[in-house]
């Protein structure tokens, strides 16, 4: 017997098309009870009454009984890697922003280790109190080097480092234009500056035009955020398109290189080079050091006068401790080796070109991505998502699954992270076995479905 036709596939499927309509029943039905009171103090500030907590049980019930384990926060024995080790057990790894094998590289460690001998591993306080450290300053000057920027600012944390720049750059009387796929930290920092947000279609340059053309005359200032390579998707927008309208429109323009870094362009310089652009075209540059720079934190690259106003407005690095002195040695060491070895983001696209081709000539949905460090393969609803995932740790794969809320129920998807460092066997045989328990799970969902109709469920 094959590993996609064991007897319990058909329970499984029986009990997720059970639980997939029972629970969307029993979510919609407000609960019974024997005497209808007001609830007490106590009820309300029970931590079990926040909002989605109720949903939140019912996914963990449905996986209960359907056998699936939970899929994230697995203990890993060892470093993100293109491999991983979880419980003594060797994976192939696809659950991992490393996408140029800098996590781990000598130069990399070294630099770390460098930093707490002659730093410690805390800058103890905000830079602003404690003042600065040299691999602070030299990693912010090898950033702005990088974009062709006048200045850096480095912070502790990706996500901060957009809703705490959005935050203070943007005022009530201004307005925020943004990918309707745009980051989650964008979106937050817009709601921080209590200026307008309005959405434009993804990657579509005529339908922010048109919003421009109908409601930029009732701002004041004006912010148009776009991503480099959108984490989702594992697509990228038309800069240049981008670049023509906030000139025409009197807008800054911002991207969020955080995926792009490493990825895009010839070299990896990011979206810019992918599309042939001048960088000093766009107004801000962000990013995370977490992806190819193989550290913890994010940057905004930009104008000097900018910079300052966010070294000394910022909540996010005004009030924040600042960067672990290992951590910014290791992303400018990180930098350093990727700007020196070109091979590695060539490897990237090889493999990433690799998976995407095979991919589709197995028929899995793979969406708009471009086949570069990011590839989803889109399967439909949550539960069929987190099964897919299930079985294919079963089979020394690891990837996670994304499901609502992050993406739309209806597709919800695997994502692959792409590495420099997976090898042409490794990727043949994780899309072979994608395709084979996919097809397996699509042809028990459809048999358990004409049974239950036949029947009159």
């Amino acid at each position: 017997m094959t590993q996609s036709s064991r007897p319990q596939d058909g329970r499984a499927a029986l009990a997720g098309f059970v639980t997939n309509r029972l629970g969307r029943a029993n979510a919609a039905r407000p609960e019974a009870t024997a005497e209808a009171k007001a609830p007490t103090r106590s009820e309300h500030q029970s931590f079990e009454k926040l909002t989605g907590y109720r949903e939140l049980k019912l996914q963990r019930s449905a996986a209960d009984l359907i056998g699936l384990n939970n899929p994230f926060f697995r203990v890993h024995d060892t470093r993100a890697a293109a491999t991983t080790r979880i419980d003594g057990k060797v994976f192939a790894n696809y659950s991992s922003y490393d996408y140029l094998g800098l996590n781990g590289h000598p130069a990399v460690s070294g630099a770390a280790r460098k930093a707490i001998e002659t730093f410690g591993t805390s800058a103890s306080a905000s830079r602003l109190v404690a003042g600065e450290r040299p691999v602070h300053l030299k990693l912010e000057k090898a950033l702005a080097s990088h974009y062709g920027t006048e200045a850096c600012v480095i912070m502790v944390s990706g996500h901060a480092t957009n809703v705490t720049a959005i935050g203070a750059m943007l005022e009530p009387a201004d307005v925020i234009f943004h990918d309707a796929l745009i980051h989650n930290s964008v979106v937050t920092g817009a709601q921080l500056s209590g200026a307008q947000r309005r959405s434009f279609a993804h990657n579509d340059p005529a339908s922010l035009e048109k919003l421009l053309e109908a409601t930029r005359h009732e701002h004041r200032r004006a912010l148009i955020v776009i991503e480099g390579l959108y984490s989702m998707d594992g697509d990228a927008p038309d800069l240049a398109a981008f670049v023509e309208l906030k000139r025409r429109f009197d807008c800054w323009l911002m991207v969020d290189d955080a995926h792009g870094l490493g990825v895009l362009g010839r070299t990896g310089a990011g979206l810019h080079e992918h599309c042939g652009v001048d960088a000093a075209d766009v107004d801000i540059w962000m990013g995370t050091l977490s992806k190819t720079l193989s550290s913890c934190g994010g940057y905004v690259c930009g104008p000097a006068v900018l910079i300052e106003y966010l070294k000394c407005t910022a909540g996010g690095f005004l009030y924040s401790v600042g960067m672990s002195p290992p951590l910014a040695a290791a992303a400018d060491a990180a930098l350093s080796v990727m700007q020196a070895e070109p091979e590695r983001v060539e490897r990237l696209r090889r493999n990433g070109g690799l998976f995407l081709a095979a991919a589709k000539k197995r028929g899995l949905n793979t969406g708009s991505s471009l086949g570069l460090a990011v590839i989803p393969v889109i399967v439909g609803d949550s539960l069929k998502a987190v099964t897919l995932s299930d079985r294919l740790f079963k089979r020394g794969i690891n990837v996670q699954p994304i499901i609502h809320p992050a993406v739309p129920e209806r597709s919800s998807r695997l994502r692959f992270f792409m590495t420099s460092e997976h090898t042409p066997e490794q990727i043949a045989e994780t899309v072979a076995a994608v395709a084979e328990e996919l097809a397996a799970l699509e042809t028990g969902a459809t048999l358990i479905e004409q049974l239950m109709a036949r029947r009159g469920a």
